[in-house]
């Protein structure tokens, strides 16, 4: 316990000193979060997989961009293979490939 209050005091006394750096212009203040972990990019998907996902919830394509708000034609598309899914649609598919009951939550 004493280790704790150790390293807290530690901690209080370096941001003390950092404020006083910065209000003396010798140190600029930051934000620094520590242990996040990030997950790893999302793999490119196959068009194949997009349509198991797809089948996985057992609707249209219609229906299935319209879950992923995405036009129609993009998600046939992805699933025909002449364009692919990149970004944050690569990451949701990635989650409702795990999860599909993901996407038909409100």
């Amino acid at each position: 316990m004493k280790k704790d209050i150790v390293f807290k005091a530690g901690d209080l006394l370096r941001a003390v000193k950092e404020t006083r750096d910065h209000f003396r212009g010798k140190k600029k203040l930051t934000l620094r979060m520590t242990g996040v972990a990030l997950p790893l990019p999302a793999q490119a998907l196959e068009p194949n997989e997009i349509f198991i996902i797809r089948q996985q919830l057992n609707v249209s394509q219609q229906i299935f961009a319209r879950m992923l708000n995405v036009p129609e034609v993009t998600a046939v598309s992805w699933e025909k293979g002449r364009r692919h899914p990149s970004g944050a649609a690569l990451r949701l598919l990635h989650i409702a490939r795990r999860h599909p009951d993901v996407l038909l939550q409100a």
